[in-house]
């Protein structure tokens, strides 16, 4: 039998962000004697050893924030003419994917697919304007095109959306089911009480999960159930402005900050509600896992309604009325719901991580001419 396909995943880091934890859920799924894959990243990531020990490589240059953009465009030709061996490269960074892409395309890389996990650029006016400049090169040198939702193609790809692979944010259905036993047993070790109604997020902490607003909402929720605690899962840039809103809010007592984790799987079960007011997003991994721990999820109506699995979990909110997040969080706890959840609700709608490795190393190898 011949060497696997390797692919060249091109993300900023490996860490525990949406599109990471895709890529790795893809990457612990797909059968590995076919299909390969490596990285090019440009900080350390969480997820380094692991790849290493399934048979990954991970590269690395410098990011355009570290040496500006003359020099990291040179670090990327550069980078794709010593390894112009790469038949697939897949850029995982949005509109910086244009750039990427066209550093393949000089090297000769003939299959250049461009991923789009969101629906809106992050940073000020000076950033996103140079994000389009980047983006405006994805049309030109990308030869596949490849998004998390429909939502997220049409940001991205624009009038050639429909020309877009939806590749499903698929989880690993078995680990997210619910059980009464972990749910006690995380509850203890977070020193949670058995009759705290318990909100959890997961998240960076940045500008697009929106966290000054679930505090406030928060801050609001406790004058009603005094018992309440918020559990804050993530790190990120915005971590100090989190905790100052904290004091300021004097909720010290009530708002657990975990950091990040390797155990979500886990600590969804000690959870009651999930709450999620993104200013934006592709389509979150976190929320199919929530939906796959039965939880009730209530969350920002800027969210793609294509995170709906239909199984009466979720309910999208305007973020201009903070008391019908309050009103919304006592009426869904106050609900008595199973937190089972069949697995066939995820395989009907394409979350389930083994059917979405499938369709990835499928479509790997027929536009790679590789082993089948």
């Amino acid at each position: 039998m011949g060497n696997p396909l390797r692919i060249l995943h091109v993300v900023v880091n490996m860490n525990r962000g949406g599109a990471e934890t895709l890529i790795m859920n893809l990457y612990r799924n797909v059968d590995r004697s076919k299909v390969q894959f490596d990285f090019l990243t440009c900080k350390a990531g969480v997820f380094d050893s692991e790849i290493a020990e399934m048979g990954g490589k991970v590269y690395r240059i410098p990011y355009i924030t570290d040496v500006g953009h003359t020099a990291y465009v040179k670090q990327l030709n550069q980078f794709f003419k010593e390894n112009s061996h790469y038949t697939i490269v897949h850029s995982h960074m949005d509109k910086m994917s244009g750039l990427v892409l066209r550093a393949a395309e000089k090297a000769n890389i003939s299959v250049r697919i461009a991923h789009s996990h969101n629906t809106q650029s992050e940073g000020g006016l000076a950033s996103r304007v140079y994000k389009w400049y980047a983006g405006s090169n994805i049309k030109r040198s990308a030869t596949h095109l490849y998004a998390c939702s429909n939502a997220a193609a049409q940001w991205l790809f624009k009038n050639q959306s429909n020309e877009t692979f939806i590749l499903k944010n698929g989880i690993e259905c078995d680990k997210f089911k619910f059980s009464s036993d972990v749910r006690e047993q995380i509850r203890k070790e977070l020193q949670l009480d058995k009759e705290s109604l318990v909100i959890g997020h997961v998240g960076r902490f940045n500008h697009q999960k929106n966290h000054l607003f679930l505090l406030e909402v928060f801050a609001q929720l406790i004058k009603v159930v005094p018992n309440a605690k918020l559990v804050l899962v993530g790190g990120g840039t915005l971590h100090s402005k989190i905790e100052e809103k904290i004091t300021e809010l004097q909720l010290e007592e009530k708002v657990k900050l975990l950091g990040v984790r390797e155990d979500i799987h886990l600590l969804l079960q000690a959870f009651d509600a999930f709450v999620f007011p993104s200013l934006h997003e592709g389509l979150p991994v976190t929320l199919i896992e929530a939906q796959g721990a039965g939880l009730p999820c209530i969350i920002s109506d800027a969210i793609t309604k294509e995170v709906d699995m239909g199984i009466e979990l979720v309910q999208y909110l305007p973020l201009t009325d903070k008391n019908a997040w309050v009103d919304t969080l006592l009426n869904v706890t106050n609900r008595d719901s199973s937190r089972k959840i069949s697995e066939k609700a995820l395989n009907q709608k394409g979350y389930n991580i083994r059917k979405t490795a499938e369709i990835i190393q499928k479509s790997y190898i027929e536009i790679g001419g590789a082993v089948s």
